[in-house]
């Protein structure tokens, strides 16, 4: 019964973390985990059984838009150097990355900011941001540098419109590069 329990309260965690993945909400380092990158850029489609696969029919119950995961990447102020923090989850991404359901996957590393600055300097810190990102994956995990693209998108995709200067306006999302 006890191990009914436990296997209960992990399906109830591993399900709300797949939905605050993947409904735009930004995750902090503690959020992100290996299993849960994995399901949230590598989404499985279809149902699994002893022998059997089973495909959906509703296409509508997969999430819209690309494969993508958001984290709450942090830098130190108007710079492109990592944080304590941002390595921390970093370093999940980065196994998460070189295991099989994701090793053979192309990713786009998006930079977002807030609007604070003028257009150009927040494209070109979410551009550094974003190639820090990238650099960082390829060189403390070996992840192939052919597999990132590193992109700037400035303050161009808000998340939370109502206060423009909020943290989790200041992001990194990793999308899968054959679903965008």
């Amino acid at each position: 019964m006890k191990k009914l329990s436990w296997l209960v309260l992990i399906l109830v965690c591993f399900s709300v973390f797949s939905v605050k993945g993947q409904s735009g909400n930004v995750l902090s380092p503690d959020e992100v985990t290996e299993a849960g990158l994995i399901e949230m850029l590598a989404p499985e489609r279809s149902i699994r059984t002893r022998s059997i696969k089973v495909f959906r029919s509703e296409p509508e119950s997969l999430p819209d838009g690309p494969a993508s995961a958001s984290m709450m990447i942090t830098f130190k102020t108007n710079s492109a150097v990592l944080t304590d923090d941002a390595i921390y989850a970093l370093d999940k991404v980065g196994r998460a990355l070189n295991m099989d359901k994701l090793a053979d996957l192309k990713f786009v590393i998006e930079g977002h900011t807030d609007p604070r600055g003028s257009f150009i300097l927040n494209q070109n810190l979410s551009q550094a941001r974003a190639e820090a990102v990238k650099d960082y994956l390829v060189w403390k995990h070996n992840v192939n540098r052919e597999r990132l693209v590193a992109v700037g998108k400035g303050y161009s995709e808000l998340i939370n419109r109502d206060n423009p200067i909020a943290p989790e306006n200041r992001r990194v999302t990793i999308v899968r590069a054959d679903e965008r």
